[in-house]
């Protein structure tokens, strides 16, 4: 994720070149790199930082998913073990390691990842700060020229965390003038009273608890609903915006009855005290582990300023930044009622008029291999059933933590989604070593306090091959300000996916995101092939593609260092989508 920096005196370019901006636009105004000479990028450096964990040797593996962030001629980035690594960004070469000395034993269950820094600087001593959160729940300042520790925070000491990793953070915490807030990533299937997903404020320079906010009311039967992807900042408001997840447990709320505000949901706060300010529900009473799991984007809609957010069920919401009222109109239409005794199902779900979803939500054509046989299958919040339900688009997405990129000048988001449809079923505990056997390869959780547990897995055939048709991933370009899809691509290939047996096609299930430039082009990796890809920004035609050391689950980022403009990007596999590992940050240039 890009990395929130606060900075009153930036100016867009510097916020570019900083890796990010407080409104996650991931546009750059860079354009040095271009339509005419990006087949003529090449490798500049690449560095090596040794953090790899394989998904065959341990039940927590790693995934290279960080976005350096570049402030006053150094590149900061962390590792999946949450080291720190400050480069040189011209050569590569090694200033410092911070080691925070994570606990490796942790069973987080998104595994060792760390997707970013955030950088402060005192505006009356000149002292400059990195921020890094880790995945044993701990936030930390380190003196950016040194890396020195100044303070570090325990963040899973008052949540009700019941085992190591249960509670621990991925994301980058944002900072907003003096305040650092954090949320939290929360294993939310395990039982229905999970630890607390409360977002909290601390002072920069101390590390204080200044306030906190609990996303859901404290006398309901559950927990969670806590914000683990990237947040976005308005300093000059004194706002942040958080996307919000799913309340415990994702598949089962009978003990939760309602729309379980604000879970699911876009939140502002003041940023100083924590205030709530206005929210936006997304999904009502979720059961399809719909987490809002991109950053919110700060962005002018026809001369207001605006939130969009993107979704896993593949909607894209625009918002009136200071009331949270739709700017494009969103109806509650009917869905489909819960056949689980206890249950409670919402009757309708929120819909944007515009643009088109960016995933597919309709029900499964017949399949014919029968690979929907005996399955509800009616299309998007088709709810969890004892009989196996289709869960299109399933919880990878849709969109996922990587976002979007925007910009502002043609009013076009750039958008990497997922056509991926899931079989999620209900069953009795004892049922366990039975359905276990049946499903080999699905994912379970015992979901404590629920009456079943659950089993979910990708919906395939006999084959072995996703039920949706291909394309899997696909990258989309959409006009904002017409509520259209501008363009529509396939992105990756099945070249590097085992078994050998998958025939070679187009469009793979994928997770990072894109950026875009000045330069006409929209870059991202993000596929389960090992390729970094750059597409015309207009039309959608891929212009270049370099093969890379591993494969590259993360977002690029862009900035210009002594006349000379770098493209970067983190190559280091995803243990669970078990794409090629490794440990490689690698840059690019002109000759």
């Amino acid at each position: 994720m890009f990395s929130i920096v606060a900075l009153a005196a930036l100016t867009a370019a510097d916020w570019t070149a900083y890796g990010g901006n407080p409104e996650g636009t991931r546009f750059s105004p860079l354009k040095q790199i271009d339509r005419t000479n990006v087949t003529s990028l090449r490798e500049a450096w690449t560095v090596h930082h040794g953090d790899v964990r394989h998904f065959k040797d341990f039940k927590t593996p790693s995934a290279f998913e960080a976005t350096p962030l570049l402030v006053d001629g150094t590149l900061y980035f962390p590792t999946p073990f949450n080291r720190v690594f400050a480069v040189d960004p011209a050569s590569g070469k090694v200033k410092w390691i911070y080691d925070p000395k994570t606990d490796q034993k942790s069973e987080a269950g998104d595994g060792f990842v760390s997707r970013g820094v955030a950088y402060w600087k005192d505006s009356k001593t000149g002292a400059a700060r990195i921020l890094l959160c880790t995945v044993d729940a701990r936030l930390i300042a380190i003196d950016a020229a040194t890396g020195k520790e100044h303070f570090q925070v325990s963040l899973g000491k008052d949540v009700g965390a019941k085992y190591n990793g249960e509670y621990h953070v991925t994301s980058a915490p944002t900072v907003v003038n003096d305040v650092v807030v954090t949320g939290s990533a929360i294993d939310d299937n395990t039982r229905t009273k999970m630890s607390s997903g409360a977002v909290r404020g601390y002072d920069i320079r101390t590390g204080k608890l200044l306030w906190r906010w609990e996303p859901i009311r404290k006398d309901k039967k559950a927990g969670a609903a806590n914000a683990w992807s990237t947040f976005s900042a308005d300093p000059a408001r004194d706002m942040v915006f958080l996307p919000t997840g799913s309340p415990s447990t994702d598949y089962w709320g009978g003990h939760r009855p309602g729309e379980n505000r604000w879970a699911n949901s876009v939140v502002a706060l003041k940023a100083s005290t924590g205030k709530f300010l206005w929210g936006f529900q997304t999904t009502h009473h979720d059961l399809w582990d719909y987490d809002l799991a991109s950053q919110p984007v700060l962005i002018d809609y026809k001369g207001t300023p605006a939130v969009l957010q993107t979704s896993k069920m593949g909607l894209l919401f625009v918002l009136d930044r200071l009331t949270g009222k739709p700017l494009i109109p969103v109806e509650e239409r009917k869905v489909p009622a819960s056949d689980i005794r206890g249950e409670w199902s919402s009757p309708t779900q929120p819909f944007p008029v515009a643009p088109p979803p960016l995933a597919g939500i309709g029900p499964l054509p017949a399949s014919s291999d029968d690979c929907l046989k005996g399955l509800r299958n009616e299309g998007i919040y088709t709810p969890p059933s004892l009989q196996g339900s289709v869960m299109h688009p399933g919880n990878v997405g849709g969109s996922n933590w990587g976002g979007v990129a925007y910009d502002n000048a043609s009013g076009l988001v750039f958008a990497s989604t997922n056509e991926l449809a899931f079989q999620v079923r209900l069953f009795e505990r004892a049922k366990w070593d039975e359905m276990r056997k049946e499903f080999p390869d699905a994912e379970f959780n015992r979901m404590r306090g629920a009456p079943h547990a659950l089993m979910r897995e990708v919906l395939k055939t006999k084959t072995g091959l996703p039920c949706t048709a291909p394309p899997w991933g696909v990258l989309s370009a959409v006009d904002l300000n017409k509520g259209v899809i501008k363009w529509r691509v396939p992105l990756g290939t099945t070249e590097d996916l085992a078994p050998s047996s998958i025939p070679l096609m187009k469009g793979t299930p994928n997770l990072g995101g894109p950026i875009a430039t000045a330069g006409g082009l929209v870059f991202i990796a993000a596929a389960m092939d090992n390729y970094i890809r750059a597409f015309d920004a207009e039309t959608g035609k891929e212009l270049w593609k370099h093969r890379l050391p591993a494969g590259a689950q993360a977002t690029p980022m862009t900035y210009s260092v002594g006349g000379k403009q770098y493209l970067v990007i983190a190559a280091g596999g995803h243990g669970k989508l078990k794409t090629t590992m490794g440990d490689s940050l690698v840059a690019f240039a002109l000759p």
